[in-house]
């Protein structure tokens, strides 16, 4: 059985397990339930009642919450040509093409936090694919990381851009913010990751189809939500 600290189980007084709570009361608990001395990431976690085995089934896309993460990525774009210059000029980290693909796969080197290529570059990019895919790093044109407008790509990610797949248990689990964040922020990036979720429902889906919200800092407890009090 597993054994929490002295903090957590401290922390985890605060909340009532048999409660699901509005976002602004959930807000409030996860900022005073963070125990730790860094700033906190708040992550959450929606279990969906789907079957990912299923084509039509898999949750899988990116959006720009309207605050962004708190985090700042370092973008590796690959591109030739104007689309290569578009990125440099919208702030991307690393462009470049066969080089960089290159240096990944011969000198193991991933000092960034997410690629975006073009789709001419993508058949090269595939002879790493195996290394790409268990680091979550390969691009696709789902989440808007496949795309000949790199400068918007880029852009995107720049303002706050996450993805978010649903796993093989149906739970799409991805940061909303900090717990640094106002808390009328950190509601509406809540609001509008979760309302994004319930607009992609697939038509294939009866009867419920969220079972649960759970929102939490980084090493806090978790915070259940009344996932009724959203849009349908």
């Amino acid at each position: 059985m597993k054994k929490f600290g002295k903090k957590y189980v401290e922390a985890s007084k605060m909340i009532d397990k048999s409660k699901e709570y509005t976002v602004t009361e959930a807000v409030d608990l996860v900022k005073k339930t963070s125990i730790t001395k860094f700033d906190a990431s708040v992550e959450i976690a929606i279990n969906l009642n789907i079957d990912t085995k299923k084509a039509d089934q898999q949750m899988r896309g990116s959006i720009v919450l309207p605050h962004g993460t708190g985090k700042t990525k370092r973008i590796c774009v690959l591109a030739k040509g104007e689309a290569a210059e578009a990125a440099k000029k919208a702030g991307a980290e690393f462009v470049g093409e066969a080089d960089l693909i290159e240096k990944m796969a011969k000198e193991n080197w991933f000092d960034f936090d997410i690629i975006v290529a073009t789709p001419e570059m993508m058949p090269l990019l595939g002879k790493i694919g195996k290394v790409l895919g268990p680091k979550g790093l390969m691009p696709n044109p789902k989440t808007g990381t496949v795309t000949t407008n790199t400068a918007a790509a880029v852009e995107d990610i720049k303002k706050g851009m996450i993805e978010y797949r649903a796993d093989s248990y149906g739970i799409v689990h991805t940061s909303v913010g900090k717990t640094s964040f106002d808390a009328n922020k950190l509601a509406e990036n809540i609001e509008f990751i979760v309302n994004t979720i319930i607009k992609a429902k697939p038509l294939t889906v009866k009867g419920n189809y969220i079972n649960s919200i759970v929102i939490s800092s980084t090493m806090g407890p978790g915070i259940r939500l009344d996932k009724n009090s959203f849009d349908k």
